[in-house]
């Protein structure tokens, strides 16, 4: 049997265990993608793997959603808060989404697994899935225009799931109550544990070969070695404070009202402390986040920005800090309504990206359009059934020096996919008539911003509940250097009558047959003076319609 002085000396020993716990945390993710039920998982790719030490850092994690990986920290503390390990036993899950509870929004639920082994605890399993509906006040449970929690779906406060391996038959049956599409909803649920269980046998497989108390070694030092060169890394920048600050269109509720977003980043030798004194106060909308997700961006855009060859885990966020002022959008009170904080935790992305882009000016990039368009349509199939489907529609990123942006990509910190067509026309009777490149949409210059994308779905049957969530119809995408600024998003939806009517950005709007809806999303920031844009990239770009 190994020893832990055989570990410290031995790198190759230490990251051969580190690449098997990634593999292990990516089989995990493969099995939440091949065994769930909703379309927005199975093919947008919504969910998310990790692995966990015993006191909640992460070991871990699976090539999945930056957002949801950070937010599954504090979900795991507070397991751990609520159901002290030595109360745990081999065979129980908990399950929690509670946003004030160290969550994000309803949608996204974790079930969270102790793995043991000779009934010795070694590391926690755990799978986050966005379910395609919790209930609430609107299909899909993303209403645009709530102003409370109690309007968004059902809260679940960290509770057993499963018992020794006994799944928790009455609060399965309370769950089923409350949503729209129970037998999908709990479909993805068991494609949630058995993620947990791949993650429980490759664990247990592995302490067989090394041992218990040299595997929790092995993790101790792999969390201390990433801390090690995280802090290096920060040490390369210059101190100093960098601020920047941008905006969302508005909350939803008040469609007039722009929400700023502002942060001071701080280097400090080897740490970074990121100040949110300024930004707005909490709304009245659903676009307030909780200070999981602040930290969850914070942790995605250090990271990307410093040196994104150093292994990812808990080791990483331990010299980044945050002030997340009271009451403000990054760190509510409750029961503000919080299930559209994906668009405010790309924005908090993006604002840090740009501000430590400052201090690194060989890493600066342009704003990305970081438009995370959320459709979600409910109605009836023409047999009677019912249906909810959502569709996350991304846009273009922002051109950096020696690079143009990327059209059509997620970025800061999200990593789903849109619906294929052929996949949306099967399930639900919406046809897509066009999907393309939104020609011209990236910002000019010498290196242009990323394009957006423009799609069309007409209904085909039946009224439908239409839900947009969009941005960047107000304030572009800025471009750096003299670069110019990426087209606005655009949404209009042509009624069967012949009216039209221009969405502001978020709407819930009643769809009927021969309805046509329009997206088009915003492109990415430019980069340098456009007069210097290469001659053979200006016929590249014409001779494939992007300009």
């Amino acid at each position: 049997m190994i020893n832990s002085a055989q570990i410290s000396s031995d790198p190759i020993l230490v990251e051969v265990v580190r690449n098997k716990l990634e593999g292990i945390a990516n089989e995990m993710q493969s099995t939440l993608f091949k065994s769930s039920f909703s379309p927005i998982v199975k093919e947008g790719l919504d969910a998310s793997a990790s692995l966990f030490t015993l006191d909640g850092e992460t070991l871990a994690q699976a090539i999945a959603l930056p957002f949801h990986l950070a937010t599954l920290i504090p979900m795991v503390k507070k397991v751990l808060e609520e159901f002290p390990l030595d109360t745990m036993a081999d065979g129980d899950i908990f399950i929690m989404n509670d946003p004030y509870l160290g969550g994000t929004h309803l949608p996204d639920i974790a079930l969270i697994m102790p793995v043991f082994e000779n009934e010795m605890p070694i590391a926690f399993s755990a799978a986050m899935t966005h379910h395609q509906d919790v209930g609430g006040m609107t299909p899909g449970s993303v209403p645009t225009n709530a102003t409370e929690i109690f309007q968004e779906g059902i809260r679940i406060p960290p509770l057993k799931y499963y018992s020794r391996g006994e799944v928790n038959s009455t609060l399965v049956k309370i769950l089923r109550l409350n949503v729209r599409l129970p037998d999908s909803f709990e479909g993805d649920l068991n494609a949630q544990v058995a993620a947990c269980h791949i993650g429980r046998r490759r664990l247990i497989s592995l302490s067989e070969k090394y041992g218990a108390e040299n595997i929790k070694y092995i993790f101790a030092e792999l969390l201390d070695r990433s801390e090690l060169m995280t802090r290096n890394a920060i040490k390369e920048l210059p101190n100093g404070i960098f601020s920047h600050s941008d905006y969302l269109d508005n909350d939803g509720v008040d469609l007039d009202a722009a929400i700023k977003i502002k942060v001071n980043v701080k280097i400090d030798t080897e740490e970074i402390h990121l100040d949110f004194t300024g930004t707005n106060k909490q709304v009245k909308g659903p676009f307030n986040l909780m200070p999981s997700g602040a930290y969850a961006a914070a942790y995605f855009a250090v990271h990307a920005m410093i040196n994104s060859d150093i292994p990812i885990n808990g080791g990483c966020f331990r010299p980044i800090s945050l002030n997340l002022p009271a009451r403000s959008i990054v760190n509510p009170q409750e029961p503000a309504a919080v299930n559209a904080r994906t668009s405010t935790m790309k924005r908090v992305a993006g604002c840090i990206t740009s501000a430590l882009g400052k201090a690194n000016p060989s890493r600066a990039v342009a704003d990305a359009a970081g438009e995370l368009l959320l459709l979600a349509f409910g109605g009836e199939r023409t047999n009677g059934s019912r249906y909810v489907v959502g569709e996350l529609i991304a846009s273009g990123s922002g051109a950096s020096e020696g690079m143009d942006g990327v059209d059509v990509i997620e970025t800061d910190g999200t990593n789903c996919m849109n619906l294929p067509i052929e996949a949306l026309e099967l399930d639900v009777p919406i046809r897509i008539n066009k999907t393309e490149l939104r020609k011209g949409s990236g910002g000019p210059g010498k290196f242009r911003g990323g394009l957006g994308i423009i799609r069309e779905y007409e209904i085909l049957n039946g009224d439908v509940i239409f839900t947009h969530r969009g941005e960047r119809h107000t304030y572009a995408a800025q471009g750096i250097s003299a670069g110019g600024a990426g087209a606005l998003a655009r949404s209009v939806i042509y009624r069967a009558d012949g009216s039209t009517e221009v969405i502001n950005s978020k709407t819930i709007q009643k769809l009927e047959p021969g309805d046509r809806v329009v997206v088009e999303t915003a492109g990415g920031g430019g980069y340098g003076n456009v007069r210097e844009r290469n001659a053979q990239s200006v016929k590249a770009d014409q001779l494939n319609r992007k300009c």
